[in-house]
């Protein structure tokens, strides 16, 4: 980092001290900006704890679901396109009794039981498998794209903007004694910044109302419904 790079990080890191401690007021943001702040931040939050109860509620076993994890991870530094998937309790029981049944044979009625048991099994874990690819498709890869691509760049827009805020902040306190020209570059790129975040943070935000007006369920995708009634 350069010297000027430096001695504007030593600016806010003094502005923020001196608000934090000192009570000093920094400029404020308008009531408009702060609420779509606050609902952009309650909708980052939502979208991240639905991902992660979803896929508990589809795939509840915690060890499964690490195992499963950490193997994924390491087919995609190997290059594969896919790991293994969930292991079903369905899947599971069938391969069970599907065993036992081929071992006792057709001599007894237990044995034929057990095979047409086991194969209803196998045809119920691959419905649970087809249901996890669908929601992973059509409900968690479009939350992560939200999560990973216009959340994140509102955040980083935000970080930003209060980096700028506060090298503002700095510089209107000591006016008088830096030049006019610095205090005002200062202005415009903090006013830059917030236009810049405002414009994000209401796109995502008018989205979320041009479906609502769609009648369809707000910024989540519309299989949420589907699935929910798949699995009662």
């Amino acid at each position: 980092m350069s010297v000027a790079g430096l001695k504007k990080q030593f600016h806010k890191a003094t502005q923020k001290v001196s608000e934090k401690v000192g009570g000093a007021e920094g400029t404020k943001l308008d009531d408009d900006f702060k609420e779509m702040e606050r609902k952009v931040d309650v909708t980052s939050r939502a979208v991240m704890e639905i991902m992660t109860k979803t896929i508990e509620y589809l795939q509840p076993n915690p060890a499964s679901r690490a195992k499963l994890s950490m193997i994924n991870t390491m087919s995609k530094i190997r290059g594969q396109e896919k790991g293994p998937g969930y292991p079903q309790a369905e899947a599971l029981l069938a391969e069970a009794m599907l065993k036992f049944g081929r071992e006792l044979g057709d001599d007894c009625n237990f044995g034929p039981a057990l095979g047409e048991v086991g194969e209803a099994m196998r045809e119920l874990s691959e419905v649970k498998d087809s249901l996890d690819m669908e929601v992973k498709q059509n409900f968690i890869d479009p939350l992560q794209n939200l999560h990973d691509k216009d959340l994140r760049e509102i955040q980083h827009h935000l970080k930003k903007l209060e980096g700028r805020r506060l090298d503002f902040d700095y510089k209107k306190k000591r006016q008088g004694k830096i030049p006019d020209e610095e205090l005002r570059q200062a202005l415009e790129k903090f006013d830059e910044s917030k236009e810049i975040a405002e414009s994000s943070m209401f796109n995502l935000l008018e989205m979320d109302m041009r479906l609502k007006e769609d009648k369809r369920f707000s910024i989540i995708p519309h299989c949420l419904p589907w699935f929910l009634i798949s699995n009662r």
